[in-house]
C-alpha cells in the first residue's frame, strides 16, 4: 500500500502541525484525520498507522478519535456523502420519513456503504445540532434545513445529475473528499479532492 502522506500531501500535513505550539503538535490529530480522509475518501488503517507516526502516538490513540466522531469514515465511502438526522427533535419532525425518502431516491438498500454507481453514502446520523431547522440533512456537512420528503428526493437528484446542491448557509462542498480538505484547514480544496 503506497503512503498516504507524500509528496504535497505530506508538506501540507507539516503545515497542519506547524499551527500549534511547540509539545501540542497532538492537537493537530483531527486535522490531519481530515486530510488524510480529503487523499482516499476514507480513513485506512494505514493512514491511522501515519498519522499517529507524524504526531509520535500510539495508533489506538489516533483510533480512539477516528472512531468516536461520525464525521471520519472508516469504511467505503461514496463521492458525496448525505446524513440524515433521525434525533428526537428530527424525528418528531418526520427524519424517519425522509430517512426513509433518501433511500427510495437513490435506490440504495439500508446497510449498502456505498450506491452501485460509487456517487453516494446515506448515513443516519444522531445529531447535527440544528434541532431548531429539523429535519436536518448534511451534504458533504453541508446544512439543508426543513427537509421534507420532497426536498430529499430533489437533492439526490441534484446529485445523481452531477450538481451539489446549494446549503441553507455556507458553501456548497463539490465532494466529500473537497469538504474534508477544507475542515483541514485548506482552502485550495483543489489538491486531494475529487
Amino acid at each position: 500500500m503506497m503512503a498516504i502522506f507524500q509528496g504535497s500531501v505530506l508538506e501540507d500535513a507539516h503545515a497542519v502541525i506547524a499551527r500549534y505550539p511547540a509539545g501540542g503538535e497532538r492537537s493537530a490529530l483531527m486535522p490531519l484525520l481530515y486530510l488524510a480522509q480529503a487523499v482516499d475518501g476514507r480513513l485506512t488503517p494505514e493512514a491511522l498507522v501515519e498519522v499517529g507516526g507524524l504526531l509520535h502516538i500510539t495508533t489506538a490513540e489516533v483510533e480512539a478519535v477516528a472512531t468516536f466522531y461520525s464525521m471520519y469514515r472508516l469504511r467505503p465511502t461514496g463521492t458525496h456523502v448525505v446524513a440524515i438526522c433521525t434525533n428526537l427533535a428530527c424525528a418528531l419532525r418526520g427524519a424517519k420519513e425522509v430517512y426513509e425518502e433518501a433511500h427510495r431516491a437513490s435506490g440504495m438498500e439500508h446497510g449498502q456503504e456505498v450506491s452501485e454507481d460509487g456517487l453516494l453514502t446515506l448515513h443516519e446520523e444522531e445529531c447535527l445540532g440544528v434541532c431548531d431547522f429539523a429535519p436536518a440533512v448534511q451534504v458533504n456537512f453541508a446544512n439543508h434545513d426543513n427537509v421534507s420528503t420532497e426536498r430529499m428526493r430533489e437533492l439526490i437528484s441534484v446529485l445523481q445529475n452531477g450538481s451539489v446542491p446549494e446549503p441553507a448557509r455556507g458553501p456548497a462542498m463539490r465532494s466529500f473528499r473537497h469538504a474534508s480538505r477544507v475542515l483541514a484547514g485548506f482552502d485550495d480544496a483543489d489538491e486531494g479532492a475529487q
